[in-house]
């Protein structure tokens, strides 16, 4: 793979992957604006590696408690705040894997459209606005219980389908439910750990059965790995520091200038 579209792939990986505004989006989009073939399962699972790696480092403590509670939940009786947190994550990711197994084929072949994209692109923007909008009028903030991190799970299954944003509709979700902007913004990325974990083993998994095409060059895939690693964390770090003092707003203004140009770019007929 030329290594500059390799650069530029793993930086938008990196920093797309956790703001909200669709890594898979962008992603798809990628080969569309710079003429290039698609990157192979071994640069996504390189991708995969180098954003879960930043994810676990930037909330070291909150894995630590994931692991340790992960850990208690195999003990009956078991009450501690890592517990806790463990379970939410938990329930809060199962509704997607059990929806992303069943419904594979149809989001790899059918959803991958740039039509999808601009739609979806637009719409869980502005639904991230409202919930943005709403939040801003809440005075007392919802802590997060297991009932909130379940109904924030039902949305994340909105995220197999490209341009909806995993971290944006549960940023969503969770303002809907009254989570102040830093805590919202907190469980979405510690969702993200099992997630990318999942994507991450089961494209390994497929590489390991030796299916032509899914291998990548072993120097590319370390490079896409580094890049996308560095890139996430700082964007996490950022976004983390961003919302303590400011909305989403940007980001739904991303998202319709984005989804506007995606579909005046369909209507030029040069896409």
């Amino acid at each position: 793979m030329d290594l500059l579209q390799l650069i530029l792939l793993a930086l938008v990986q990196g920093i797309t992957e956790f703001l909200p505004i669709s890594s898979s989006a962008h992603l798809i989009l990628f080969p569309l604006v710079f003429g290039s073939a698609d990157q192979g399962l071994g640069i996504d699972v390189a991708l995969h590696a180098g954003t879960l790696i930043a994810v676990m480092a930037y909330f070291r403590e909150d894995t630590g408690q994931l692991l340790r509670g992960g850990v208690q939940l195999l003990r009956p009786g078991a009450r501690s705040e890592a517990r806790t947190l463990a379970l939410q994550v938990a329930v809060a990711t199962l509704p997607v894997v059990i929806v992303g197994l069943l419904a594979r084929d149809l989001v790899a072949n059918e959803l991958r459209s740039v039509a999808v994209i601009a739609t979806t692109t637009v719409l869980f923007g502005l639904l991230l606005g409202v919930a943005d909008w709403r939040q801003r009028h809440v005075t007392d903030s919802a802590a997060m219980t297991l009932g909130i991190a379940f109904a924030i799970g039902l949305a994340q299954v909105l995220a197999l389908v490209p341009g909806t944003s995993r971290s944006g509709i549960t940023i969503t979700a969770a303002l809907l439910f009254g989570l102040a902007r830093p805590e919202a913004a907190r469980f979405a990325l510690l969702l993200a750990i099992p997630t990318t974990a999942a994507a991450t083993l089961l494209g390994g998994w497929e590489i390991a059965q030796g299916s032509e095409g899914f291998a990548a060059d072993p120097l590319d895939a370390l490079i896409a790995a580094a890049l996308a690693m560095i890139s996430a964390y700082a964007a996490i770090a950022w976004l983390m520091r961003f919302v303590r003092r400011a909305s989403f707003m940007p980001f739904v203004y991303y998202r319709l200038v984005l989804g506007a140009a995606l579909f005046a770019w369909m209507a030029s007929g040069t896409l």
